[in-house]
């Protein structure tokens, strides 16, 4: 079966004894009555469906005994009136952290927070854990899960939903390097041929001469020709990070499509402003051309700008030893 009929929202029933799915289209709940089921309910999502782009599984509450487990194929063009959108009634009034043996485990009231996959959320570090109690707080009368980035990396961290290991993250990683965004140059026009030269070349000389390496860039449809030190000098870089800092390297990766961006940012030689505008330099160059559509392109930035932030902020608080120091406040 395939997801993905573009702005129409269907709710799913699921029988694991017939294991039928209706009504198959962008959005679903299923309804759990226990943790075996809601693992269950991966593996069969998994195994029996595919999608048109990366889906977004909202986490399981326990509501009156049950489990609630939604899943929305492309969120980005549900539309708004449906119901079932990437959001639900705020439930909780309190959001707190507490230190387990496994971890920081977030509180909502007096509910565990759960992965997808029913795991209790249990996060490294005491920052990393008031980040994502923060996004919970922060919601309003209504949860908006697709702003909630940082819960979904820790998400994908503990449930492992593709059950890469760490090299495969790693070369999934590096991989980009090939296609990756500021390397691919344009021949014409001359206005933003230089451009990108003057934007791009000092970026890709800054991580030349930071990794000794050869990048390079190339007009060519077929890209630059990557030396294989390049790729073994990087690969063993990235190998000093752990698991989960390397699941936010690739997201960061993904969102700017491009390596070289991602390195300079977790490098802190790019803010995520300044990442996120050489990684669009030829929509900008064009919408200074022909005019900007203020609904699409100023939220597509606002959006790009927000998952890079929250992917960088996610690395750097999963490969940092941060501590959090708190203040007694006499009255």
């Amino acid at each position: 079966m395939r997801l993905g009929s573009p702005g129409v929202c269907a709710c799913v029933c699921v029988c694991f004894q017939c294991s039928l799915y209706l009504g198959l289209q962008n959005h679903f709940t299923v309804w759990l009555d226990s943790r075996s089921a809601a693992q269950q309910t991966g593996s069969a999502l998994r195994a029996g469906v595919s999608f048109d782009s990366d889906p977004q599984v909202l986490f399981p509450f326990l509501e009156q005994g049950r489990y609630s487990l939604e899943v929305c194929s492309k969120p980005e063009v549900c539309p708004s009136a449906c119901p079932l959108r990437s959001e639900r009634k705020r439930f909780y009034q309190n959001v707190s952290i507490t230190q387990g043996e496994g971890g920081f485990e977030i509180n909502l009231d007096h509910r565990k927070l759960k992965t997808p996959q029913a795991k209790l959320f249990t996060v490294p570090s005491e920052a990393l854990a008031i980040a994502v109690a923060t996004e919970w707080d922060s919601q309003q009368d209504t949860i908006k899960f697709y702003t909630m980035h940082l819960t979904t990396l820790c998400n994908t961290s503990l449930d492992n939903p593709t059950q890469r290991n760490k090299d495969q993250l790693i070369q999934a990683a590096v991989k980009f390097l090939d296609t990756d965004t500021i390397c691919y140059r344009v021949d014409e026009p001359a206005t933003l041929v230089e451009l990108q030269r003057n934007e791009w070349d000092p970026i890709i000389e800054w991580a030349e001469e930071r990794y000794d390496v050869e990048i390079g860039s190339s007009t060519s449809i077929m890209g630059p020709s990557i030396p294989a030190r390049t790729r073994e000098v990087l690969t063993s870089h990235l190998a000093s990070y752990n698991m989960w800092a390397l699941q936010g390297i690739e997201f960061v990766v993904t969102q700017l499509k491009s390596m070289v961006l991602t390195l300079g940012l977790i490098d802190r030689r790019l803010t995520v402003e300044q990442a996120v505008l050489l990684s669009r330099l030829e929509e900008e160059y064009q919408i200074q051309k022909w005019g900007n559509i203020e609904w699409a392109h100023g939220y597509e930035l606002r959006e790009l700008r927000a998952r890079t932030a929250a992917g960088t902020l996610f690395v750097h608080l999963c490969s940092e030893s941060a501590t959090v120091k708190h203040k007694l406040l006499r009255q």
